[in-house]
């Protein structure tokens, strides 16, 4: 299980270290993909195959359907994990998270995401000022 926040550095060769964390969760190789809010997706390849054959039984018909199959399997990569933790960023992941050098990685559950440091910050505090209202309707569902 990924869980937590962690602040690493994209080097400039476009590699990534991975926290040591997750490392031998992880694997050897993982894929790392289009995210949404702008992040990126990693998944270990176990949970990646499970969540692209889902994706594969999507019906076709309904064009928002085909965007985020297209989003999610055609941007996606596999990556070796070297001998440091570290996976290679292509460019136009780099560019559709709009990543800088500085970026948190952070775990949640079967997966990590990677964002650029500044838009995650954005986005956390966003979300901390809507915890209460986020609560309440989880509350609904009988999850919280």
């Amino acid at each position: 299980m990924f869980i937590g926040e962690y602040q690493h550095s994209v080097d400039p060769k476009k590699r990534l270290a991975l926290p040591s964390k997750f490392r031998k969760e992880l694997g050897t190789r993982v894929v790392v993909t289009r995210g949404l809010d702008k992040c990126l997706f990693v998944y270990p390849l176990k949970t990646w195959k499970e969540l692209a054959e889902k994706l594969g039984t999507l019906p076709m018909g309904e064009s928002s359907t085909r965007s985020f199959v297209r989003l999610m399997l055609a941007g996606a990569v596999d990556s070796d994990v070297d001998s440091q933790g570290r996976i290679l960023l292509p460019e136009y992941l780099k560019e559709y998270a709009g990543l800088s050098k500085s970026v948190t990685v952070a775990g949640l559950f079967n997966r990590l995401e990677i964002w650029d440091e500044t838009k995650w910050k954005t986005y956390r505090n966003k979300a901390e000022e809507n915890s209460d209202e986020v609560a309440e309707q989880l509350g609904k569902l009988g999850i919280y």
